[in-house]
Formats: structure tokens, C-alpha cells, sequence
């Protein structure tokens, strides 16, 4: 987990006010990335003693604009957030347990996959899931 002062600093190389919440929520993503804000907010609480569940969903939002957090949203999950880490990855999901792992960027030049038809976007990223069975749950279905 990152501590507060770079938690601290991280917001001010981005601009961005320093808060008690703003840290924590920053310390909270960096310890549970893949996290949704219902677990945001409920360590976030724990840490500050307490924040409006608003308060968290603003707080990302800020974030996510300034390119320190990233937000993805698994199909039939709630968005998730993890800090930006400018590396471009994508995601394993369990079909079962819903466990999210990291998995490196698919072969290729960034932005990992060329499109067959950008159709004049200049396309920056790529962002993949890819869905399966973790080996936890395979090894407890198998008879």
C-alpha cells in the first residue's frame, strides 16, 4: 500500500487538491486494485471514520479524470478501479467467483491490438477481458 505522503504527492503532480478522503481512497485502490466502490468505501471508511459513498464516486471521478485511476466494467459486474499505471493491461475474470487478475498486454505494439478498421480514430488503448474458469473453482467443479 502506498503511503500518505505519496498518496499526497501523486495528487499534487496531478493538480488536484490534497484531502484526507482523496488519500485514502489513493491508499485504498494501491492495496485493493480490482476493487468496486462498495469496497472503496467501506475501507476508506474504516481508515477515516467516515465518508459518503457520493463522496467516493466524486472522488474517482476526479481521479479517473486526471488519468490516475482507471475504471473498467466487467459484464455483469460492478465498475472496478485500480490505479493507472500506464501500462495498458488487461484482465482475466472467473465466470465463477468473479477473481479479476492482471494479465499482460495481448502480443502486438501498444495500444496492444490494431483494430481491422480504426475508421479514422487514433486509437490509445485497448482494453480486453478475458473470461474463463480460475483454477480454484475447475479444481472444486471437477468430479
Amino acid at each position: 500500500m502506498i503511503d500518505t505522503d505519496v498518496a499526497a504527492g501523486l495528487l499534487r503532480e496531478h493538480s488536484l487538491r490534497v484531502t484526507a478522503p482523496r488519500v485514502a481512497v489513493l491508499r485504498e485502490l494501491s492495496a485493493h486494485p480490482h476493487a468496486d466502490v462498495d469496497t472503496i468505501t467501506r475501507a476508506t471508511r474504516e481508515r477515516l471514520g467516515s465518508v459518503s459513498t457520493q463522496a467516493v464516486y466524486d472522488i474517482l471521478g476526479a481521479l479517473a479524470a486526471q488519468g490516475m485511476v482507471r475504471k473498467f466494467e466487467p459484464a455483469g459486474h460492478p465498475a472496478r478501479y485500480e490505479l493507472e499505471l500506464g501500462d495498458n493491461h488487461h484482465h482475466l475474470v472467473c465466470r465463477t467467483c468473479g477473481t479479476m487478475v492482471d494479465v499482460e498486454c495481448a502480443p502486438g505494439k501498444a495500444p496492444c491490438l490494431d483494430a481491422a478498421d480504426d475508421h479514422g480514430f487514433a486509437i490509445d488503448e485497448a482494453e480486453v477481458i478475458y473470461w474463463g474458469i480460475c483454477p480454484g473453482c475447475a479444481q472444486t467443479a471437477a468430479p
